[in-house]
């Protein structure tokens, strides 16, 4: 009987699957908008939302501890600014409840993805 390791892959990953969806969701929404508010608040809105996954996945190809963990924390960043987007979007009447609400949720479910993420990184990794 051999002893087979199991790699962690990217699509194993809480935080990457929620905020990838998520990042589509997103698109999905602001995509129906009219130009003005595209250029506006929608750009702005789907690269934070973007950003959230592509940082997540840029740590998770990096070698070094400190390096995953800065791009985790990038993540993070990002997605505090979708939240904004998020409420400027709703105030602004750009988006349903419903869409406020999904976003919001699948939002708020992030903290702890990407924080869970961080720490199992720090105690896992020796490099």
């Amino acid at each position: 009987m051999t002893d087979v390791k199991r790699f962690l892959k990217l699509n194993d990953i809480d935080a990457y699957k929620i905020s990838f969806h998520l990042s589509n969701y997103v698109w999905s929404v602001v995509v129906r908008w009219d130009f003005f508010a595209k250029k506006t608040i929608g750009a702005q809105f789907v690269d934070a939302a973007d950003s959230i996954s592509a940082n997540i996945a840029e740590g998770f190809g990096r070698y070094f501890k400190k390096d995953k963990v800065k791009f985790y924390r990038y993540s993070s960043g990002s997605l505090k600014e979708c939240f904004d987007w998020n409420e400027k979007a709703k105030v602004r009447n750009l988006i349903t409840e419903d869409e406020y609400r999904n976003i919001f949720n699948q939002l708020d479910k992030l903290p702890k993805a990407i924080n869970s993420l961080i720490k199992y990184t720090n105690d896992k990794l020796t490099v």
